[in-house]
């Protein structure tokens, strides 16, 4: 089962070596770095601190070469040793991931260009409690959770009620099997919770925009069959979003660029950039965050539409105090 469950470093290490993706190589050649194209804001919804040990130096330095102006951190849970976490594997959100602490020294020190999430491991006693008192110190957010949990379990449903009352987006893992379990169970709770803002994340939620997706394959090739449940969800649901970032979100757009491009005329109310990214450069074959801001701006039919998923939509989900 572990070799169906590719970690997002083997698909980096992929990436660089051509193999994930010829179209990811085709992608970067053909695009110069972030920061070479026209000023304009972009809002990075999705990074971490500590990132596979990565400096809050480089981190700073990433963002700029990407050209990212505004960005939300989301920090990991406690770690802890029980079957939520897959005994410790997954502590660190399984890449290093700083506690929110970290975000929130990273954000302070840079107001106004940087924001934190609140986050704990679900089941833990107390976890709600703790998400809450960093919602109350300015937490933007919840999230990543990702968690060796049902995605309709007691415990998540518990973090979805905080979200809703505090009116902040809760983003979401799905993988197969390992994070968020039951993708095909999540329309319950995007009808039982309405007013909450789901942010859709990762291998499963990405894969399924495929009417065919196996439930197993993390990053799938070739032609996408319309109708997947992502693709549903997004339609039937005011509530669902989609966080554009790391391999998975990249690996949609590009293994089917007509699709693509119909997928984001369809909808880019709710799709919003991120880049979940753990690269030090900001830029070439391992960075899919720059790589992602290149799709973006290829796929999209017209700049209106580009600064929705770059800007816009993040600003307005999110509740940033960014002036327009």
């Amino acid at each position: 089962m572990m070799n169906e469950r590719i970690s997002r470093r083997t698909f980096l290490a992929a990436s660089a070596a051509a193999t994930v993706a010829v179209g990811l190589t085709r992608v970067t050649s053909a695009v110069e770095p972030a920061a070479t194209q026209p000023v304009e804001p972009i809002i990075d919804i999705h990074q971490h601190t500590n990132y596979w040990g990565r400096s809050d130096a480089a981190l700073l330095h990433h963002q700029k070469v990407m050209g990212v102006t505004h960005t939300i951190l989301l920090p990991s849970g406690t770690p802890t040793n029980s079957p939520s976490t897959h005994l410790g594997q997954s502590n660190g959100l399984q890449a290093g991931a700083g506690p929110v602490s970290t975000c929130i020294n990273l954000a302070r020190s840079h107001p106004g260009t940087y924001f934190f999430a609140s986050n704990e491991v679900p089941d833990l006693p107390g976890a709600i409690s703790t998400i809450e008192k960093y919602l109350k110190q300015g937490a933007v957010a919840i999230g990543e959770q990702k968690f060796n949990l049902p995605c309709d379990s007691k415990e998540m449903q518990a973090v979805y009620e905080l979200a809703g009352e505090y009116d902040v987006p809760i983003t979401l893992h799905f993988q197969y099997e390992w994070y968020n379990t039951g993708f095909d169970k999540f329309e319950a709770m995007l009808k039982k919770f309405p007013k909450v803002n789901f942010v859709g994340h990762a291998q499963m939620f990405w894969a399924n925009i495929d009417a065919k997706c196996d439930q197993k394959t993390g990053y799938p090739h070739g032609k996408v069959t319309p109708g997947g449940l992502t693709d549903r969800y997004l339609s039937d649901y005011p509530n669902m979003h989609a966080d554009m970032s790391a391999g998975s979100g990249l690996n949609a757009l590009i293994r089917d660029e007509d699709y693509a491009r119909a997928f984001i005329a369809r909808h880019k109310d709710r799709m919003i950039y991120g880049s979940d990214c753990p690269d030090p450069a900001g830029h070439g074959p391992t960075c899919t965050g720059s790589q992602m801001i290149s799709a973006i701006r290829r796929l999209s039919p017209n700049p209106s539409t580009i600064r929705q998923l770059l800007f816009e939509n993040a600003r307005s989900l999110y509740k940033l105090p960014i002036p327009i």
